[in-house]
């Protein structure tokens, strides 16, 4: 699809090359339709004729956007490195003292994340040095929400491997995940299901989420699931060895890629 900012930009250029002086002076005269049939003319044939140009302009305007959006995205990095890396009502998993931390946003509805799982616990149980921080990010519907916030709320009654355990087994359902089916996954480990529905609903459980959706919407989130190491951001459900490679370069040189 072309861009229209891209083809605007250049059918001012090529009109104003063509028209004549007098014509481009006349800042404040709108074109007559003969001149506009005129610049029509000229800009398609010149298209027709050099289609490259187009191209190649569409091109560096895709090579800008990326940059400017890497470049944004790494300023809003360094900006939420704290609340990344150490939100009080995030699960923790693998070691908390671990020498990297691997980030990940996740929604309990996606699919993607389910595959995903099999990946962070394998990098888990490979690298007793890593640190993973598991945030809800539900942005899949009502239900996704409802698991969410009663997964958040567990937080109040266990800790740990234990709240991991909850989160795999949540995340491990079939079919579709909702607040029903947290509660139940809640009562098969004994939690007080009373409290967590009341937890679920209460301000700190809405404070947490609300926060998480902010440092997904600052760097620019657009789904699930999203994996941050170090200075990088890694969208989907790429595999264990990419991961482990960005892993290792971290720990090589202090960035994702060294």
């Amino acid at each position: 699809m072309l861009r229209l900012p891209l083809i605007s930009a250049l059918a001012l250029t090529l009109a104003l090359g063509a028209l004549p002086a007098a014509a481009q002076t006349a800042e404040t005269s709108p074109f007559t339709d003969a001149q506009r049939s005129a610049i029509e003319a000229i800009i398609k044939d010149y298209l027709v004729k050099n289609p490259d140009v187009l191209q190649e302009a569409i091109a560096e305007g895709e090579k800008r956007q990326l940059e400017t959006q890497r470049l944004a995205q790494a300023a809003a990095l360094k900006e939420s490195r704290e609340a990344l890396l150490n939100g009080p009502h995030d699960v923790v998993a693998g070691n908390p003292n671990g020498d990297v931390t691997l980030v990940e946003f996740f929604d309990y509805n996606c699919g993607y994340c389910r595959k995903a799982l099999g990946d962070v616990q394998a990098l888990i149980k490979s690298d007793p040095k890593l640190r993973v921080v598991i945030k809800d990010f539900p942005v899949l519907g009502a239900e996704s929400l409802e698991a969410s916030q009663m997964a958040v709320a567990a937080k109040q009654q266990i800790k740990g491997e234990k709240l991991f355990e909850f989160h795999q087994k949540l995340l491990e359902s079939k079919g579709r995940v909702n607040g029903a089916r947290a509660l139940q996954v809640a009562k098969d480990m004994g939690l007080d299901t009373a409290k967590l529905q009341k937890d679920a609903q209460g301000p700190e459980v809405k404070a947490a989420l609300s926060e998480n959706r902010g440092l997904g919407d600052k760097l620019g989130l657009s789904g699930t699931p999203a994996f941050i190491i170090g200075d990088e951001i890694i969208p989907g459900a790429v595999g264990a060895d990419p991961i482990r490679k960005t892993i290792s370069d971290v720990r090589q040189c202090g960035h994702a890629s060294c």
